[in-house]
């Protein structure tokens, strides 16, 4: 018998086994696919960052914004805002003003007094980085005027900015369009407007309700609403936000450089974050302050997305109640401005959100307009009148207008003035 320590070395010294010959060919075979299938991935990932990144001049929206005191956040003048909605492959480049606004740049202060000037103000749909400046309902309305009713001689400017209620653009008036004394103002609204006008909506964004970016509301201590400026150093009591799951990070750098994850990542929606879990940090939150605690008991940070329904029911939330008292404070501020300065003052329902007469939404900002003698547009309700498809006036995953909203929203607004030829008197 040999000894032990002689089998050991053997062992130590022996090649592992080579695997049967019957399975070498498979192994080589099943190599080679794998090869062939990750090079043509990134073969596919190479030519389509080529295309993508030559058919398509932007990979992500970006807005230069600043402060500017007694106003809030805004884009910086003279500033290149870059729009980009991969979904309906809708790219636009534009150049702010020298105010700040995506228009052209304001007309003189004689130029206006000379004419009928309109001024609108109002948040995303009046901002509309989704189309060129040329394009433009305000911009068209001038140019069919032109044509249409020259006896007014009708100037327009606009003042938009996105994500902004009408508590939020008082000083777009005071700061900027009230020098132009125009004879029209029409504040352009749209149903998430009553939201936007409630400090609680701006905190699910991550905003602290009492230092906001923007003129806000509160209430003094015999609970009369008063407006609050802009707090310019809102940015040190932002609320805490949730970290980034680990498997979201590498792939949310990823989209910010590469056009083609970029793409994919939009047509398919891979490795979507779930953003509940956040608003529902910020809801506990914003639970505990004096201002909020007893508005959003009972409510739950989701009910935000029910918002278009709610606003039907006949009884809303608390928290909607303050958001509509807000809003008819805001048309007040504005009313109140308009009859100081000799303006004529209306209202435009935006888009079929606001529908027409027998639509919650659009009858209690009706409701709100009349008891002020404020008159209301609706341009939805024009569209229903020519017998368009009123689908066809917003991009198919966007709600803003499109192109033929623009279009519609401008002719909306002319046969109103045609049949109000007075509000330029």
């Amino acid at each position: 018998m040999k000894p032990r320590s002689i089998q050991t070395n053997a062992l130590i010294n022996s090649t592992p086994p080579s695997p049967p010959r019957k399975y070498v060919r498979p192994l080589r075979v099943a190599a080679w696919n794998a090869a062939i299938i990750i090079s043509g991935l990134l073969l596919i990932a190479v030519v389509g960052e080529i295309y993508l990144r030559l058919a398509n001049p932007l990979i992500k929206t970006d807005i230069p914004a600043h402060f500017v005191d007694s106003v809030g956040v805004i884009p910086k003048p003279n500033a290149e805002v870059r729009y980009a909605n991969w979904l309906d492959d809708n790219f636009v480049i534009s150049i702010t003003n020298n105010l700040g606004f995506l228009d052209r740049e304001p007309v003189s202060a004689e130029r206006a007094a000379a004419s009928c000037h309109i001024a609108f103000i109002g948040d995303s749909y009046v901002m509309a980085k989704e189309v060129p400046i040329a394009d433009k309902f305000h911009v068209r309305l001038e140019e069919m005027a032109a044509r249409e009713l020259p006896h007014l001689d009708i100037t327009t400017q606009a003042y938009g900015q996105s994500g902004t209620g009408q508590i939020n653009q008082i000083p777009f008036y005071d700061e900027y369009a009230r020098h132009l004394s125009p004879k029209l103002l029409v504040l352009v609204f749209y149903l998430n407007d009553y939201t936007n006008n409630s400090p609680i909506r701006s905190a699910l964004r991550g905003l602290d309700p009492d230092r906001l970016p923007f003129m806000s509301v509160q209430r003094d201590a015999n609970g009369t609403l008063k407006l609050r400026p802009p707090d310019p150093e809102f940015e040190r009591f932002l609320l805490p936000r949730l970290p980034t799951p680990w498997h979201l990070r590498a792939w949310q750098r990823m989209i910010l450089v590469s056009y083609f994850a970029k793409w994919v990542d939009t047509k398919t929606f891979l490795f979507k974050r779930d953003d509940r879990p956040q608003t529902k940090a910020w809801w506990d939150i914003v639970s505990e302050y004096p201002c909020c605690a007893s508005l959003m008991d009972g409510w739950q940070p989701a009910d935000w997305g029910n918002v278009f329904k709610q606003i039907k029911e006949e009884r809303l939330p608390l928290v909607l109640e303050e958001a509509l008292e807000h809003t008819a404070f805001a048309i007040d501020q504005f009313k109140r401005r308009a009859d100081r300065d000799g303006a004529h003052l209306a209202i435009m329902a935006a888009t079929k959100t606001m529908g027409t007469r027998g639509d919650p939404q659009f009858d209690r900002l009706s409701a709100i307009a009349e008891a002020r003698g404020i008159p209301v547009i609706s341009d939805y309700a024009y569209i229903v009148d020519q017998g368009h498809d009123e689908q066809a006036s917003r991009w198919p995953n966007d709600l803003h207008w499109n192109h033929t909203g623009h279009q519609w929203a401008a002719e909306a607004v002319l046969e109103w003035l045609k049949e109000n030829q007075d509000v330029c008197d």
